[in-house]
């Protein structure tokens, strides 16, 4: 059977040399009142290096999300969840394991006015992709007591599964995967599944 996923959208970041770091306490955002994120700890980092000419938040934004993107999947991805857009052209939101070096590179890189907040997860993107491609692999595994639709990773540190029957998919799967992965997963009703 081929393999379906679930991609929410995601992007790059890239921070700036003379960043101002502040901790911040309490949810983030889509968080979606989840009592496990409910004391999530949130470092905000406003960037101060210069932009380019002419100066557009946007595209500004675009090259700090490519900056951090690679650091991540490079040289820190022993720490790096994933990073997601905000409504805000000027706001990206970067989940990672803390990790001071990490949260000093991707500052530094900050364009002027850009604004990253850094959320704590305990999980990488490899892992969770890795849940992903095991899963896909194996899509009939479940058959017979829920119909798996949809999976794919989330950048704030969980994994999608979209089903016909979320009550019964959720009990499974949290059984079947394991604690770690019980506070990883989202298991949510798909009305059928979506290609790649």
């Amino acid at each position: 059977m081929s393999r379906r996923s679930r991609i929410r959208d995601t992007a790059g970041v890239v921070a700036a040399s003379a960043a101002v770091l502040v901790a911040v306490q309490g949810s983030s955002a889509g968080a979606g009142g989840d009592e496990s994120r409910a004391a999530e700890r949130v470092t905000v980092c406003v960037g101060t290096r210069p932009t380019g000419s002419p100066p557009d938040p946007e595209v500004a934004l675009d090259r700090v999300l490519g900056y951090v993107q690679k650091r991540g999947e490079t040289r820190y991805a022993s720490v790096f969840t994933g990073l997601s857009v905000d409504d805000d052209p000027r706001t990206a939101d970067v989940y990672r394991i803390p990790s001071k070096a990490f949260d000093a590179d991707v500052c530094a890189h900050a364009e002027k006015g850009i604004r990253l907040r850094l959320h704590d997860t305990d999980v990488t993107a490899r892992r969770l992709e890795a849940l992903v491609d095991s899963t896909g692999d194996r899509m009939d595994r479940w058959e017979g007591k829920f119909d798996l639709r949809e999976v794919g990773p989330d950048p704030s540190g969980f994994v999608f599964f979209g089903v016909d029957d979320p009550a019964k998919a959720d009990l499974i799967l949290k059984r079947e995967l394991g604690p770690f992965w019980a506070k990883h997963i989202r298991v949510e009703y798909a009305a059928s599944a979506s290609p790649l």
